[in-house]
């Protein structure tokens, strides 16, 4: 069934452009997506089927995987286990070039969230990507920055809009003041007012009442298009239905043949187990994430009731990861419901429960847990996740073990995970977003054993 709806509201309207004058309306050039600050490639898993679910061949869509994805504090100091602003463009540029090398393409498209944009713009303002790149497109990059300039906050971050690195990217292109480099069409995706790093106010860096300098419209640059999708967040502003069909319009010049993800009969999963690598000095600030594989680590796959959360046997999957860090190829359907087991020394046994997955992907990344010293007094620890979005209660409707809204969510979208603590013999737990229903079974912290409600959208 194809759905066609509008969702966009314009500060630049995105026309339909004419077939007859645009070839990607019958030719799909590769896109190449590039996730964010402490993100990987799995985050763009939904956004590659609906792509697919439109026809783009599966083969000419690459999502890269920054080996280390957070920051510098300071662009110019080094820091162990983060990027640069230079480490982060030149891997991009790799990825870019053995994307070239692989479909024949002479271009390709980029689209990034939040601090992938930064690379994007590097590149092709500075790394030869205006030569490459036929369409770029960025969803919630803090284009002038998370903050302009707070006593106390690094001026030499990248993420400082009165910073040296943005500074050099928004500098005047032509006398029109355009901030973007040609011939590359640009496309920005903000949120009307709810992107937690496009804020007056600084509450979601820790300064709550002190003026960030940065407005709503922090995202848009003079001389792209510039689209707004009312009350989606941060990271809704690339991975929602409607960031897809702002950037297929963008890119072909129709709308898409549906929003739907089309199921497939026969589903064939792959991905890697990474690490969380260093732990950062801040207990409160959580587990160091990296995207280096964890070679050793054993994955056991269990299909599993989808009212109780109770296994149907023994494991329909096993692995233990090489070097590669790949757990797959699992081959099942878009019915059935799986649990995910890792163990890896230095974690704790994680049970990880997903949706149903309704197409094939090798993009089905997942991390073992560590248990915080706060939460290991408690019987059990559930985490209900939402990687591609947050948790808004004014705005979603959601539950996690029967408690509306999930502890930790507050207005603003601004928290993408909650935890409880469940007393008792071992029974499930239920994690529900706007439809979405992802089923688990506790296991006792004492045993150093977590389970983890991932939602998919």
């Amino acid at each position: 069934m194809s759905t066609r709806r509008t969702f966009l509201t314009a500060t630049g309207a995105l026309a339909l452009t004419a077939c007859a004058t645009n070839p990607f309306a019958t030719e799909r050039p590769p896109i190449v997506f590039v996730h964010g600050n402490g993100d990987s490639a799995s985050i763009w898993q939904s956004t590659l089927w609906r792509f697919e679910s439109s026809g783009w061949p599966r083969e000419r869509l690459h999502a890269i995987d920054l080996p280390y994805p957070l920051a510098r504090d300071v662009d110019a100091n080094p820091q162990p286990g983060r990027t640069s602003t230079a480490e982060h463009m030149a891997f991009l540029k790799a990825e870019v070039e053995k994307v070239l090398r692989a479909t024949g393409a002479r271009q390709v498209v980029l689209m990034a969230n939040s601090r992938g944009g930064y690379a994007v713009r590097n590149y092709i303002q500075n790394g030869g990507g205006a030569a490459t790149v036929s369409h770029a497109i960025l969803g919630g990059t803090p284009n002038h920055g998370v903050w302009h300039s707070i006593p106390g906050m690094p001026d030499g971050s990248e993420f400082a809009g009165a910073g040296p690195f943005l500074t050099m990217l928004n500098a005047p292109k032509n006398a029109n003041g355009d901030e973007v480099t040609g011939p590359v069409r640009w496309l920005t995706i903000r949120s009307n007012d709810n992107d937690k790093f496009a804020q007056p106010d600084g509450t979601w860096i820790g300064r709550r009442g002190t003026p960030t300098g940065v407005t709503f419209d922090g995202p848009q640059l003079k001389g792209a298009t510039n689209v707004v999708l009312p009350r989606v967040d941060h990271r809704e502003t690339a991975f929602s239905a409607a960031a897809f069909d702002a950037a297929y319009r963008f890119i072909v010049g129709e709308e898409p043949e549906t929003l739907e993800i089309q199921a497939e009969r026969r589903v064939v999963l792959n991905g890697k187990v990474t690490g969380l690598g260093l732990r950062p000095t801040d207990p409160a600030s959580g587990n160091f994430a990296n995207n280096l594989p964890l070679p050793g680590a054993r994955l056991e796959v269990f299909a599993i009731d989808p009212a109780t959360g109770e296994r149907r046997g023994g494991p329909v999957h096993t692995r233990v990861v090489d070097a590669s860090g790949l757990w797959g190829p699992f081959t099942t359907d878009a019915m059935t419901h799986h649990e995910f087991v890792i163990t890896a020394a230095g974690y704790a046994t994680t049970h990880i429960h997903r949706s149903p997955f309704p197409r094939g992907s090798n993009l089905v990344h997942m991390r073992p847990e560590r248990i915080p010293a706060a939460d290991q007094a408690g019987p059990s620890l559930v985490i209900m996740n939402r990687p591609r979005g947050y948790l808004d209660p004014t705005r979603d409707r959601m539950a996690f073990d029967g408690v509306t809204p999930p502890p930790g969510a507050v207005p603003g979208a601004g928290v993408s995970s909650s935890r409880m603590k469940p007393a008792g013999a071992p029974r499930a737990v239920v994690a529900e977003f706007n439809g979405e229903r992802v089923i688990g079974r506790t296991w006792p912290t004492a045993g150093n054993e977590v389970t983890v409600l991932e939602l998919t959208f």
